[in-house]
Order: C-alpha cells, then structure tokens, then sequence
C-alpha cells in the first residue's frame, strides 16, 4: 500500500538517542526520511551538533529531514509576537541544515474560552503574519490539526479554508491518522469538502487499547499492527485515492516504544511497514 521509499521516522520514537544515532537507526531500515523535534528532555532540535555536522551525518546516513517539530499554539493571537520570533528562529535552523517545513500546532488547551469566529479569525491572521517568513525562505509551513476535544483546530477541511483565506502560498496541511480517527473530519469530508493537494506529510501511529476513544491520548499510539482500533488502512487507502503521493512518517508517542531495545524496535517498525504494504 505505501512503498518503503515513502515512510520516515519521526524522533519522537527514540528520545533517548542521540541525533546520529537516531539517524543510524533509520539508514539501517533503510528508512531514509526523518523529522526532527524541539521538545525532547535535555536535548536540542540538533543536540549539540552544529548545522554543518547535521549537513555531513544526513550526507553520511543518506536522510533527508522532512520537518521541525514544532511551533507551538500558532494560532493564540494573545502570542502572536512571541510566536513570530520563535518561527523565524526555527526556520533560520530548518534552512540551515536542509529541512524541508516547520510543523504549526494550534492551541491545545481546556482554558482556551475563544468562541469558534474569533478562533478562526485568530487562525488567519497568525496564517497572514507568518507566511512572509516561510515565502522569503522557502521552507513550508506544515499546519497540524489535532483531534483532541480542547484543540482549536480540529479539522484538516477547516485548516485548508484558513490557510485559503490568508492568501500565502506556503502551507500544507499534515494529516494525522490518530488525530483524524479523533476529529470531525470524516471519509466524505476529505472526499467532498478537502483537496488532496493541501496535504504536506501523513503521520501514522496505531493504537490497540480498548479504552473509549475520548480518553485517547499520545501515550496510547503505537505502531500500526492488525489489532488497530485507528482505521489506519482504510485512511491510507483513502488518502491515496484521493491523489497522495507524499511521504508518511511514522510518530509513536507510547513509552512502552521509546523504551525499546533497539533490535526489538527494529523488529517491530518493519513487522508494521509489512503489515501495511501487504493489505
């Protein structure tokens, strides 16, 4: 269903590895796509590595890095210049070691009272000021709807109308298996209501718990396995339907993952590629 050349890693799985290891580990999958992190416990987006050694280590282990992840509450008007001077910082670094986008999360918080006009209105403007930023660098913008009940932007159909409305040219649109089983969004939706075109990366975790869904959370997502509750294959299957042709990386956030003997977790990636390819 999706060719090995398309799937990445997304560190998230292996926090504990250092950056050459972590890209070590995805050359030995033969997995040659990665996206990077800025909110891993005692390290930096690049450790300590500067922006011509990640240069040398993706020429070394043949990586390309697809994204930062990320920027975080984009869309809170109230942080907007905050959010402004932490975007150029980032795209300064993605630019300098040659990746491709910066990950834009909305605001995820229960506090957040904005009535859903004054989100959206919040939305595009956040889209409108930053967007020059991404123009004048050529790194894209990758806007992430999350399906979490308290998230502001849900909904990938909603993210696409704001991301129109600002008029820049610079955003895609990351589509999360997790957060889509989660959101609004439905298989008519994306088919009737959303252009393929919009969709930047896919990220792709599983999860198997029996727990009801509104008490799903990134603790619970896993690799994708024949017990997935997700309907991971039926949004593959969808998504390239529709016209996908990008890349999907995998984002397991379950520590029963991140602490994974190496071989074990090289085991377990290539057991869920299988199990995707074969269906």
């Amino acid at each position: 269903m999706i060719s090995r050349s398309k799937i990445g890693l997304n560190r998230i799985l292996v926090p504990g590895a250092n950056l050459e290891e972590f890209f070590k580990l995805s050359a030995a999958l033969d997995l040659h796509k990665v996206e990077l992190r800025n909110d891993l416990p005692g390290a930096g987006v690049i450790d300590a590595c500067s922006p011509n050694q990640v240069r040398e280590l993706s020429q070394k282990y043949e990586i390309r890095i697809l994204t930062i992840n990320a920027l975080q509450k984009f869309n809170l008007g109230a942080v907007l210049p905050d959010i402004f001077d932490e975007l150029k910082a980032m795209i300064g670094l993605a630019a300098s070691i040659d990746c491709e986008a910066v990950v834009l999360v909305p605001n995820n918080d229960s506090d957040d009272k904005r009535d859903s006009a004054v989100i959206m209105q919040e939305t595009v403007a956040a889209l409108k000021a930053l967007g020059p930023l991404l123009d004048d660098s050529g790194v894209l913008g990758y806007v992430e709807p999350l399906g979490f009940e308290q998230c502001s932007l849900r909904s990938k159909v909603t993210a696409m109308q704001a991301i129109q409305e600002s008029g820049c040219k610079s955003y895609k649109i990351v589509h999360d298996t997790f957060h889509h089983h989660l959101g609004p969004d439905t298989a008519g939706s994306l088919e009737n209501d959303y252009d393929i075109a919009y969709t930047g990366l896919v990220h792709l975790s599983g999860v198997e718990s029996d727990i009801p869904i509104i008490k799903y959370k990134d603790e619970h997502r896993i690799f994708i396995n024949d017990r997935d509750n997700l309907e991971n294959l039926a949004q593959i299957e969808q998504l390239t339907k529709l016209g996908y042709e990008g890349d999907f990386s995998f984002e397991p956030f379950a520590g029963e993952i991140q602490t994974m003997e190496i071989e074990a977790l090289k085991a377990t990636i290539d057991q869920s590629i299988d199990f995707i390819a074969n269906r």
